[in-house]
């Protein structure tokens, strides 16, 4: 069974950094893209990085310039640095593995969340 297990959240000042794990288990077959999720208190769950299986990498308005998004094969685990984090930035971060085609998805896998928290 795929299992998507984030770490590194937690609490950090305005101007502070984070970096955000997300290790994976489990056989994924296939072309596969990653990316990371959030969703802040009362909101919709929405996209903040992408990487697709051909290093394409892509970022939320909000994010682009702050946020790297990247990953690790041989740790099998996909990382999200955020730096000049904002208090806007407060919200639950979520892993995302998605097999695809142009046509349907064929297999899609979320992690548990973990939180992140900028406030002075």
């Amino acid at each position: 069974q795929v299992q998507l297990v984030e770490s590194g959240g937690g609490l950090v000042q305005p101007g502070g950094s984070l970096r955000l794990s997300c290790a994976v288990s489990g056989e994924i077959f296939g072309p596969h893209s990653m990316g990371w999720y959030r969703q802040p208190p009362g909101a919709q769950r929405e996209l903040v990085a992408a990487l697709t299986s051909g290093g394409t990498t892509t970022y939320t308005d909000s994010v682009k310039g702050r946020f790297t998004i990247s990953r690790d094969n041989a740790k099998n685990t996909v990382y999200l640095q955020m730096n000049s984090l904002k208090p806007e930035d407060t919200a639950v971060y979520y892993c995302n593995v998605k097999r695809a085609t142009s046509a349907i998805i064929l297999s899609e896998y979320w992690g548990q969340g973990t939180q992140v928290t900028v406030s002075s």
